[in-house]
């Protein structure tokens, strides 16, 4: 087997190049490779087989030598540097073998290959080899040249970088990391000299073959230099793990010099970028610029970069060094004591962040520690806590913000057995919330306060944030830390960080702090601040401090006080500071300066000096103290950047200082100067005399804004130099930052101890008044206006914010339905008679009115959310095997549809469609925000909307749109009736009217209904309003959740559809409220409740179809029938009274009243209904009970039957129905389930759960129509309290001898009329004794709406449902789904399961909400919500151990179901707050 496999192995290694040349020219190059991959990487995995081959068949020259062969086919000449005679050549980017990554295969190979030990070695120790391997990479040097737009924007933005950056890191880097993994040990130093020598080489090749001397072409840049970074790499590798001497494999210093200039051009050009100056090359300039440092090749890229840069700086002149990075950031012109100056290289607005960016990459390269001498563990540590203090992460964004080392065979990423060790070490878990604005939160990861405290680390965040951002935020986050942790309460500056120590191989790079062109900028930039020149900021000023403090902490030695002669400010004339140690620079005070300024500057003067200071003329941008003089003095400095320089190179390339003075500026510089006549530079003398310390005493006075706030702290407490690390100076801003810096120079030198307090005792004089020059007047007074103005905006803008947060707290309420605020109807005065609107479109208030009425902004939807309920109180599980299946027998809907079906069988159509509700399923609800329009602003509004083209989340034509105010989701007006919005007057006083009276009122008024009040009945504005919002309800939900009758369009359809609108309103109010009315208080759901104008738009409506007196079911209810004949005639008889739905009845007979109602007659009708209610309950008792005690009970009802009270006793009047009853042959059929009813109290209990439903939509009923808050209660009084507050009890007794049945109130003797209606039962069980008992009102006991019940562990559900088939095509769906209401099976977008173009999902949620549908996409383990037309993405109630979501599977992670999660989901499906909660909606077109 082993033999065949070798010769396999061998056979496919000797066809290599022949493959390859084939996958070049395919067209399906992906699915090519990927088969060529299966096989190779079988093969090449094996050590032994390849290190074999390696031996036998010179493996590793053929792969070395294709992959040349195969990149030399797209080359293209170099443009990069000297474009004319440039001998380079690079891989041309915009080729498809680089775009389609064709190169993938091979490229892999040669990596997995080289994972092997034995082979790695092979390949290192072969010169030829890496001669040719470092030549395949500079190929790659210097690719997808960027040249800088400076006249229009680019036309065509070209998308060559991806292919390029991925090119890189593929063919570059990998092998380069894989290389990288076996030099780890001292024995290996020897591959690590072959890498390096032969990479030197090939960079000296490189610089030749570009023709480059010292300077830079202006305008390119590259970010593929991967022979530089092959060095660095390498270099670094040999100092970390195999203790080779740095300076033995180091170039020569020109070697050095050359080496740095494009890695720092990267970084200056990363400055240019973000300070816009790239802006014309388009955006992909930016994506370039992001890549770079993004977290997948940050560690091949931006860090050996940096880490070379290091090098370089630790081995070169710092003067050098620190001038070339002025001068490559173009901001040497800037760098001048001057006011004004002349950039010929940079347009003024670039200034402050080009300078900003001078400063931050020279904070980067001296702080940075990642190569140079920090662990792996601590590197890793520090990468967490930059990507935590940015943002909170979640465990799977920060695994991939880390960079890891990116070759897939070199182990584990660094540390990786550390991460979750050091995770837990630097942050706290947050676990995953619901915020109530409906944004998901995934479970999250935040610095622990002491990382805050102690290792937050601007540089580093700076190093690795993609968009500039996340510095601000890293420093918003650290500021609100401080403030809540009392540490600081200000705005704080970035905090100092002490750095890891330096390896001894670069310590040189400490000279750069010490070197005195770097003091002499860090001296001007303080100078230039403290006199406030254009162009600085407090950033400039941030890393200033910090550099100066970095050179305090890295002091070469302690420097002797005593050396240090007071004369030593004498000592020096010709340069700036006497020596190189900042210690000792710090304190020397500079008198003149000699600068270069335009003619123009304030610093020329025009007539000549009559003494050396003149106040008057210096302008208020130069300080006062600045003396001027034409003709040069002996003492003046001068200082130029770029000379110094360039006399630093040439001595380097020359070693010798003959030639030194031949200081030229590079002739390539004349490209840049400006165009147009530059005014003539001249000479003037500054008079500063100060030094670094003096200007840092200032600057704390002009950052606090006092006079001498600078007092040296060791004065009152000489522990401070001992201990200088107290925890106050940590954290703090620019004052901090100072007193800091002052305490460290004080502690490192007593003279600058003793010059700090020199200066602070020198206080400034008092300054005499100054004459104030008109012009400078002119300033001042536009400052003082700019103060105001600013002040006033600050005004402003406080008021709109509060304005703002009012509206917030108002408007949107529809997350917390516990807020009662009540509708922004006024009803609050008592005397006011008419409601006033205001109209959030035109502003105006005032009342409807018949002409111009108002209407509330509403959202009307089907819903089917209360057919949901069930009468057990578990909720059901969703199946997960095939033995729990669901059926929706038990539903509140199936119930109801059965119940009417049956009474349709055997009684008279009409009467049946009044003795039920409909719109358990289908029925509409109704819910507001609460603001209110004019109708015809509102038809204004909805014209703009259908002008508008913009692309909305809803349909205009279906009349959606969102509120103007509040912009919440909606789709309807509702008018507002004109007149009181709640009678007032008539809620206080109880009516003397006796109970007939009152019974015969509520009769005549019905008897009117064919009357209107005029107004309505001729045609005016409101009515047809009301008629349109009429027809807007009964087209939201489907026909065949109207239409019931046998008839089709029968107007008792429309009749029963009205009053079930009412019903089902205010059955879902009850949902809301949790099933009872115990929480009292104003309606919860108030704000969105709007039953009110709903009840007048329908009993407009309702009062539209007359009841035919005869079969009005008030008489039956009211007055004993005298004749009995019409029972017997042959046409089906009417519903019996005792088989009618009590609410039902309740708002037939109050919509079909004259509004507005009258309370007494509101309160008659309840109390005619309650002895209805309560005698159906006596008879359904009766039913339940067992023959003996049915006897017993008729029995002891006989005997209390004379009694005054006997009509108000629940016994007499049980007794009398069973008596009744028995009439007929109501008891014979068998024994239904008996309810052992033996004592009184159970019985009354029974009473009183029956009753509970109906007086909880009463009361709420009451309290829409005539206002009066709910009374709040325990649940086990709900009873009393409801019913004493709708007048049914009429004095309130004490607890313990209360009944249900003292609330009777009979209009006529009770027994007459109980009689009566047991009467129509008898009769009916004559002819269908089997059916008797079944429709008998039970006991209503649903459980509120619940959604399934969904298993810990996603896993079950997957297992189950992702092989499941479908019912209606038997196959296995592509994307199955299942509902979360009632369980049902169904494929996403399966077009097998298509209907008339309606998917299967869009139909189920059709048929199973009413067009709300709530899915659970098994292979995503996401939730879609379909709402009619729209649906939208909900998000996942399975969460990882992590707290996050996994959308798609796509991280395999075991998921946990989030309790809170999917608590929320049904809150907002009982609630129908989907449209207002959720933000991104789409139209499915019917394809889901």
């Amino acid at each position: 087997m082993w033999r065949n496999l070798i010769a396999f192995t061998k056979t496919f290694v000797q066809h290599y190049a022949f493959i390859m040349k084939t996958l070049k020219k395919s067209h399906e190059s992906d699915t090519m490779s990927n088969r060529i991959v299966h096989i190779s990487v079988q093969l090449f995995s094996n050590e032994e087989l390849a290190r074999q081959v390696t031996e036998e068949c010179q493996l590793l020259d053929i792969m070395v030598t294709v992959l040349l062969y195969m990149m030399e086919s797209c080359l293209i000449k170099s443009e990069l540097q000297d474009e004319e005679n440039s001998l380079h050549v690079v891989v041309n980017c915009g080729e498809a073998l680089l775009k389609n990554n064709t190169y993938w295969p091979l490229v892999s190979d040669f990596i997995n290959i080289l994972s092997h030990q034995s082979v790695a070695k092979k390949f290192l120790e072969d010169h030829g080899l890496l001669v040719t391997w470092m030549n395949f990479v500079s190929f790659f040097q210097g690719m997808n040249l960027n040249k800088r737009e400076l006249n229009e924007h680019v036309e065509f933005e070209s998308q060559t970088y991806y292919a390029a950056f991925a090119a890189e890191l593929e063919a570059c880097a990998q092998p380069m990391w894989g290389l990288l993994s076996h030099c780890k040990v001292r024995e290996t130093q020897e591959y690590t000299r072959n890498v390096v020598r032969y990479c030197l080489e090939a960079l000296q090749d490189w610089f030749d073959a570009i023709n480059f001397v010292d300077e830079p072409a202006p305008n390119q840049v590259t970010f593929h230099l991967p022979l530089h970074r092959y060095f660095a790499m390498f270099l670094s590798k040999a100092v970390k793990c195999q203790e080779l001497d740095l300076d033995t494999i180091l170039p020569d210093q020109e070697m050095l010099m050359k080496l740095m200039i494009h890695p720092l051009q990267i970084q200056a050009s990363l400055s240019e970028i973000h300070s816009n100056m790239w802006v014309r090359n388009g955006l992909q300039i930016k994506g370039q610029a992001m890549t770079y440092v993004q977290s997948h090749f940050c560690n091949s890229m931006i860090d050996p970069d940096i880490y070379l840069l290091q090098v370089c700086a630790s081995r070169l002149d710092p003067d050098y060094f620190i001038s070339s990075v002025f001068e490559r950031f173009k901001v040497v012109d800037l760098l001048t004591m001057a006011s004004q100056h002349q950039n010929t290289v940079l347009d003024s607005e670039h200034e402050r962040s080009m300078l900003e960016g001078a400063l931050t990459f020279l904070v980067l390269l001296l702080s940075l520690r990642l190569h140079l001498g920090m662990t792996d563990d601590e590197i890793l540590r520090a990468e967490m806590v930059a990507q935590l203090c940015m943002n909170d992460r979640t465990h799977s964004s920060l695994l991939d913000l880390i960079p890891e080392n990116p070759n897939p065979k070199s182990g584990i990423i660094p540390g990786s057995l550390s991460f979750e060790s050091v995770l837990s070490a630097v942050a706290d878990f947050k676990a995953p919330v619901f915020e109530p604005g409906g944004s998901m939160q995934q479970g999250m990861y935040t610095p622990k306060a002491e990382v805050w405290d102690k290792e937050f680390d601007p540089v580093m965040v700076i190093l690795r944030t993609v968009y500039r951002r996340d510095v601000q935020s890293a420093m918003d986050r650290y500021t609100a830390f401080l403030k809540q942790s009392g540490k600081f309460p200000g705005n704080p500056w970035p905090p100092y960080k002490k750095r890891t120590p330096l390896h001894p191989s670069y310590k040189g790079l400490i000279k750069l702090l010490h070197c005195k062109t770097l003091h002499i900028v860090l001296f001007t930039l303080l100078y230039k601040i403290l006199m406030d020149h254009q162009n600085l900021s407090e950033h400039v000023l941030c890393m200033v401090l910090y550099l100066i403090e970095l050179g305090l902490e890295n002091s070469p030695e302690q420097e002797s006080d005593e050396e240090e002669s007071a004369s030593g400010q004498e000592r020096c004339h010709d340069s700036w500071f006497p020596g190189s140690n900042l210690v000792s620079n710090m304190r020397h005070f500079i008198n003149y300066v000699r600068v270069r300024v335009p003619e123009t500057a304030p610093e020329v003067k025009r007539e000549p000096p009559a003494s050396t200071s003149s106040d008057g003329l210096a302008s208020s941008q130069s300080s006062r103290r600045k003396s001027l003089q034409r003709e040069n003095s002996g003492t003046a400095q001068v200082f130029s950047l770029v000379a110094e320089r360039r006399k630093k190179f040439q001595e380097i390339i020359n070693r010798n200082t003959s030639e030194a003075n031949q200081v030229v500026r590079p002739k390539t510089s004349m490209k840049w100067s400006a165009p147009g006549a530059t005014p003539q530079l001249t000479t003037a003398i500054l008079e500063v005399k100060e030094s670094i310390l003096s200007l840092l005493i200032k600057l704390h006075h002009k950052l606090s804004g006092k006079q001498n706030s600078y007092y040296p702290p060791w004065l009152d407490d000489v522990d401070v130099l001992i201990h200088p690390e107290i925890p106050r100076y940590s954290h703090g801003d620019g004052m901090t930052a100072v007193e800091r810096i002052l305490l460290k120079a004080a502690v490192q030198s007593r003279l600058n101890k003793r010059i700090i307090e020199e200066i602070c005792r020198k206080v400034t004089p008092p300054v005499p008044p100054k004459k104030i020059s008109s012009a400078e007047k002119k300033t001042l007074d536009k400052e003082e206006r700019r103060q105001k103005a600013r002040e006033r905006q600050q005004k402003l803008l406080a008021e709109f914010a509060s304005r703002q947060k009012s509206f917030m707290e108002t408007a949107m309420d529809v997350e917390s339905p516990d807020a009662d605020i009540a509708m922004e109807v006024a009803t609050s005065e008592q005397h006011v008679s008419e409601a006033i609107y205001d109209c959030v479109i035109c502003g105006q208030s005032g009342p409807s009115t018949e002409e111009r009425p108002t209407g509330l902004v509403v959202l009307l939807q089907a819903s089917s959310v209360l057919g949901q309920c069930r009468n057990s109180t578990e909720p059901k599980k969703l199946p997960t095997t095939e033995e729990e299946q669901i059926y929706p027998w038990d539903t509140c809907a199936a119930l109801h549809d059965v119940r009417l079906t049956t009474l349709q069988r055997y009684f008279k159509d009409s009467s049946c469609l009044q003795a039920v509700s409909i719109g358990w399923e289908g029925g509409v609800y109704v819910q507001t925000c609460g603001h209110t329009l004019h109708i015809d602003c509102h038809k204004s509004y909805m014209e703009s909307l259908r002008n508008d083209q913009v692309l909305q989340g809803f349909s205009v034509d279906k009349g959606e749109f969102t509120c103007p105010l509040c912009r919440q989701f909606a789709n309807s007006v509702l008018p507002c009736y004109p007149g009181n919005n709640v009678e007032r007057s008539l809620w206080q006083s109880h009516s003397n009217k006796c109970m007939q009276d009152l019974v015969q009122e509520v009769e005549d008024l019905q008897e009117q209904l064919g009357t209107f009040p005029v107004s309505i009945s001729s045609e005016t504005n409101l009515s047809k309003e009301m008629e349109s919002v009429m027809k807007d309800i009964k087209s939201t939900t489907q026909k065949k959740y109207t239409d019931y009758s046998k008839s089709p369009g029968s107007p008792d359809n429309d009749f029963l559809f009205m009053y079930s609108v009412a019903r089902t309103n205010l059955e879902l109010e009850l949902v809301h409220r949790g099933g009872n009315l115990c929480s009292g208080g104003a309606s919860t759901a108030g704000k969105r409740s709007c039953l009110n104008q709903l009840f007048h738009v329908l009993a407009m409506h309702m009062r539209l179809y007359s009841i035919d007196s005869a079969y009005n079911p008030w008489r039956k209810l009211t007055q004993p029938m005298q004749d009995k004949n019409s029972e017997l005639s042959e046409e089906q008889p009417e519903v019996p009274v005792l088989y009618r739905d009590v609410s039902s009845l309740l708002l037939i007979q109050i919509l079909t009243m004259p509004q507005p109602l009258h309370k007494e007659h509101f309160t008659c009708i309840i109390k005619v209904l309650f002895t209805l209610l309560y005698t159906q309950g006596l008879a359904a008792l009766s039913v339940k009970c067992s023959a003996e005690d049915r006897m017993a009970w008729k029995e002891s009802g006989d005997l209390k039957k004379n009694t005054s009270s006997g009509e108000k006793s629940w016994e007499v009047l049980l007794g009398h129905v069973i008596s009744e009853l028995s009439k007929g042959k109501i008891y014979e059929e068998g024994e239904t389930e008996e309810l052992r009813v033996v004592n009184p109290d159970s019985v009354e209990c029974y009473l009183q759960q029956f009753c509970l439903p109906f007086l909880r939509i009463t009361s709420l009923l009451q309290h829409h129509l005539f206002g009066g808050d709910l009374p709040s209660c325990q649940e086990d009084e709900e009873f009393t309290v409801l019913a004493s507050c709708l007048g049914l009890l009429p004095s309130f007794q004490s607890a313990h001898q209360f009944t249900s049945a003292s609330c009777l109130d009979w209009p006529v003797p009770a027994f007459d009329m109980v009689s009566q209606w047991c009467s129509e039962l008898v009769s009916f069980a004559d002819k269908h004794p089997d059916q008797v008992k079944a429709l008998l009102i039970q006991e209503p006991k649903w459980d509120l709406p619940r959604l399934l019940q969904l298993p810990e562990n996603y896993n079950t559900i997957f297992q189950y449902y992702h092989r499941k088939t479908c019912t209606v095509c038997t196959k296995v769906p592509k994307d199955p789904a299942v509902c979360l209401v009632c369980g049902t099976f169904v494929c996403l977008k399966g077009l097998c399961c298509k209907q008339q173009s309606y998917c299967e999902c869009v139909l189920h949620s059709q048929n199973c909400g009413a067009g709300t549908g709530i899915f659970l996409l098994i292979n995503a383990s996401v939730i879609i919500i379909i709402r009619g037309h729209r649906f939208c993405l909900w998000g996942s109630v399975y969460l990882d151990a992590h707290g996050e979501e996994d959308r798609d599977l796509r991280r395999g992670k075991p998921l946990y179901i989030c309790k809170e999660r999917y608590k929320v989901l049904e809150q907002q499906w009982v609630s129908h707050t989907f449209d207002h909660i959720n933000k991104r909606w789409g139209p499915h077109y019917n394809g889901l």
